[in-house]
């Protein structure tokens, strides 16, 4: 080893044995002063208190002995009591001096000489508010560091990332949920605003079209913040119906913003929204698949296989490049919590203005809980309250797809109703609205008897009348009548479309 080598490495030696240079200390970010003024302003006028109640806590105060006073303070006034100095001084007799020339009833007094004015108590409760975030924030940074280097075996980044994810969320929408009470004159206002909106709408909508007349003309369209159940037994469409609404809309959106480019993601006044769609069972590529057979006419099964012409390829091209621009997101992680959901919701809603959540389909879903720790009719029953409130939260309509019970089939007539959901009793009482999909089609061609008998002409001439027919059963809406909406389903392609009426086909010839 040369000279040089020697002093290179004893010098390397010396920075890793050397003393660490010591980290600056700093404090969490704080506002005493404007603790101290609010609280004066609450022993002053007690109405400063009401003017900071929905969104500040005692927690959210960095002394100790101010959120002893705000929460002491907020009990008095919750009970119908008045906060001042004098009532609040048996409560802090006995406590600790602040130091020897000053006891907390005396700096109860003091806060009161010094009070802000009540104009001034939503400003500084703002400002304790912020900052309280703010420490939250530097918690969980600090959280996720000592994991990080000190994470356990049964501990992998994919939990740590998911769980920081989930806490961040929650912090982000902390205090935006829950308006408290609102005046009438606040409510009818909305309510008028809304019936505007559906005069100056072509077709007189309130809520999203969905692209199909006649559902529209029967729900008014997809109304903000319902829970809508789409149901149905196997085979009968419910995934296909889903996909058909989530890329309408999604559509209708993107010809909104290319007449008007400017347009934010989350306005309601014009045709679409963006879609945001949890696909639980089937694969993004296999959801892709099937919308792109849908829109470009080819069977889903020949574009699988590959057993397609030179022109049909050309147009699958076309499509696929006009269908990838429509803002229609697509999350395939299966088993995933209600929770999970939602705070992908929320990402979703902030990042791109989601406009409509689709959920294929509620019993792959788990509750927060765990399915272990209660029984299925209480998880589900959890789903779907966590959806509704969900719904509530974003602004936006939801709609989950349901399983059938096999009740159905040992009925003669195998029409849907509300008693077939499995486990109904939470599944109807959320929803605002419960949707069947029903296609005789289904169960008529299952009974085909031999060719050739009297049967057989019977059953010949009852599946012509029922084919290429489905039924959308409105079992439940809250905002508007039950009953039965007609339309047409191609099998090929797994769509669904506005079945012509009689008055507009052409004349037959007997």
């Amino acid at each position: 080893m040369t000279e040089a080598q020697r002093l290179s490495a004893s010098t390397a030696l010396q920075k890793h044995t050397a003393e660490p240079e010591p980290i600056p200390f700093r404090q969490a970010p704080h506002n005493l002063e404007a603790e101290q003024a609010l609280l004066g302003a609450i022993l002053i006028n007690n109405e400063a208190h009401d003017r900071v109640s929905q969104f500040l806590e005692a927690a959210h105060f960095y002394d100790p002995l101010h959120q002893q006073i705000y929460e002491t303070a907020a009990k008095l006034i919750g009970s119908g009591k008045q906060a001042t100095p004098i009532t609040m001084r048996t409560f802090f007799e006995n406590a600790e001096p602040i130091d020897a020339n000053l006891t907390v009833p005396q700096y109860l007094g003091k806060l009161a000489a010094n009070a802000a004015t009540i104009i001034n108590a939503r400003d500084y409760g703002r400002t304790i508010y912020d900052l309280a975030i703010r420490r939250q924030l530097i918690v969980i940074g600090e959280d996720m560091a000592n994991a990080a280097y000190d994470a356990p075996v049964d501990f992998p980044p994919k939990e740590q990332i998911e769980e920081a994810e989930a806490r961040l969320f929650s912090l982000a929408e902390t205090g935006k949920y829950g308006q408290g009470f609102l005046s009438f004159q606040a409510a009818l206002v909305t309510a008028v605003e809304m019936a505007n909106l559906a005069y100056q709408r072509d077709g007189g909508l309130s809520g999203i079209s969905t692209g199909l007349r006649d559902l529209d003309q029967k729900m008014g369209g997809l109304q903000h913040s319902d829970l809508i159940i789409l149901a149905g037994r196997p085979s009968m469409g419910k995934t296909a119906l889903a996909t058909n609404l989530a890329f309408n809309i999604a559509k209708a959106r993107l010809r909104s913003w290319k007449d008007n480019p400017d347009l934010p993601a989350d306005d309601i006044k014009h045709d679409g929204a963006v879609v945001g769609f949890f696909s639980l069972e089937m694969s993004a590529e296999q959801l892709a698949t099937r919308i792109l057979s849908e829109q470009a006419e080819i069977a889903s099964e020949k574009i699988r296989r590959g057993m397609i012409s030179d022109d049909e390829f050309k147009r699958l091209a076309r499509v696929a490049q006009e269908m990838s621009e429509v803002p229609l997101f697509i999350d395939q992680t299966g088993g995933i919590s209600i929770a999970q959901l939602s705070a992908r919701a929320r990402r979703l809603k902030r990042q791109q203005g989601l406009g409509l959540l689709v959920v294929d389909y509620l019993q792959l879903l788990s509750g927060n809980g765990g399915s272990s720790a209660q029984n299925r009719v209480q998880e589900v029953s959890q789903i779907t309250t966590g959806l509704k409130a969900l719904a509530k939260e974003l602004n936006v309509p939801i709609i989950a797809l349901s399983q059938l019970s096999r009740q159905v089939e040992a009925r003669e007539d195998k029409r849907p109703q509300l008693s077939d959901l499995r486990e109904s009793g939470s599944i109807e009482q959320d929803a605002d609205v419960v949707m069947f999909v029903f296609r005789e089609e289904y169960y008529v061609e299952r009974l085909k008897p031999s060719e050739g008998t009297a049967e057989f002409q019977d059953w010949m001439a009852k599946m012509q009348m029922v084919s290429g027919k489905a039924e959308v059963i409105l079992g439940k809406q809250r905002h508007g009548p039950v009953g039965a909406v007609q339309l047409q389903f191609d099998s090929a392609f797994t769509r669904f479309g506005d079945l012509a009426k009689e008055q507009y086909m052409p004349e037959r010839l007997e």
